[in-house]
């Protein structure tokens, strides 16, 4: 009786909800099988959200182009048809207005997952993104949750200049009240996405235009509707013991190829996935330096404060006289990215990069 009243009461709120957009002319334990499917980033994500849609009425999606063009990455395809316009909201260009209504939908108990474009026009969004949603759990003593997503492609992506191509992990990571995820992998984004959704902070997801259309091998347990994994946890991409790499979203995949290349010239790379930006997993981080003695950090985003910076920090103060070489970090160039295609893979950390700081840290390279 309870769960019919309480789908009742979600589907009321949800109800309220659309009538007011539509009122304010806003319109637009198991066993199982070891065989690993191919599934894309795209698809990884899309059944993520229609499984938590269809297990808990509160969750809506809210957006630009979510509904009838079905996702400007098709990231929301066939949810409109499925779960109509009720719970997938197309709304206007005005990331301050539908972010606004998506805190306060959590706020009443609902639990919106907000998509943006692009993270680059949060910034017209950041006020509710940081004190509206961030600090309301703190600021009331926790007893007001904000089960809210704000989901969307974060970092560079290919010519579109540098007003759609920065990375806001570091910004979103130094904030209390907010959970930072970035995922690499399908298995990533099924099982973080699902975690976000179920979470009752404020989560920002910061996914990888670039990483879309990329196919993963995703188990059977990581394809039940009951996966999820857990936030603030790093995953050993590959293991190796002369010197430790840590990389997030994108960046895991030039670690990887990397460390292929080093494993050629005889050196053994342990590649960090972090996927928790906020929690850092940073026992997990000293575990593999205190290991290795070695560390290289890789990002897109800028190299002052960075995701980088701040695992060196801790790394220092923490593991210290484990280290046999000075950190080396590796982010992008300290410009807004440039358009021209040539500029652009200069701004952006490369394989090769990745190839010679390592080597530098083994004292292999003497450039």
């Amino acid at each position: 009786m309870s769960g019919i009243i309480g789908r009742t009461m979600a589907s009321k709120r949800i109800s309220a909800l659309n009538n007011f957009l539509m009122g304010s002319r806003v319109f637009a334990s198991r066993t199982y099988s070891s065989t690993a499917k191919e599934v894309t980033v795209r698809d990884a994500l899309n059944s993520a959200l229609d499984e938590e849609m269809s297990a808990d009425p509160k969750v809506f999606v809210m957006g630009e182009e979510v509904g009838e063009y079905q996702g400007a990455y098709k990231i929301t395809k066939g949810l409109l048809d499925k779960y109509g316009p009720e719970r997938v909201l197309d709304t206007p260009i005005t990331e301050a207005g539908f972010t606004g209504i998506g805190v306060g939908a959590a706020y009443y108990g609902l639990k919106p997952v907000i998509e943006f474009m692009t993270f680059n026009f949060s910034m017209q969004a950041i006020d509710h993104i940081i004190n509206s949603a961030a600090k309301a759990n703190y600021m009331a003593a926790g007893q007001i949750s904000v089960p809210i997503v704000f989901r969307g492609p974060n970092g560079a992506a290919a010519g579109v200049g540098a007003q759609h191509s920065q990375c806001y992990a570091a910004w979103y990571g130094s904030c209390p009240g907010l959970k930072v995820l970035a995922p690499y992998s399908s298995e990533d984004a099924r099982g973080l996405l699902k975690a976000a959704i179920r979470d009752p902070d404020p989560v920002v997801f910061l996914e990888n235009e670039l990483l879309y259309g990329e196919s993963f091998p995703v188990s059977a347990e990581a394809l039940d509707s009951s996966f999820s994994l857990p936030i603030g946890k790093a995953k050993i991409e590959r293991e190796g013991k002369d010197v430790s790499i840590t990389a997030y979203s994108k960046m895991v995949g030039y670690a990887l190829q990397a460390a292929e290349i080093l494993a050629k010239e005889g050196i053994s790379a342990e590649v960090i996935n972090l996927r928790s930006i906020r929690p850092l997993d940073r026992p997990a981080i000293n575990a593999s330096v205190r290991k290795t003695n070695r560390l290289v950090t890789v990002e897109e985003g800028f190299p002052q404060h960075g995701i980088g910076a701040e695992i060196c920090a801790s790394v220092v103060e923490e593991s210290f006289e484990y280290l046999d070489a000075p950190v080396e970090r590796i982010t992008g160039a300290d410009v807004p990215m440039p358009y021209a295609a040539n500029l652009e893979r200069l701004a952006v950390p490369q394989v090769e990069d990745i190839v010679r700081s390592a080597k530098r840290a083994c004292y292999r390279s003497s450039n």
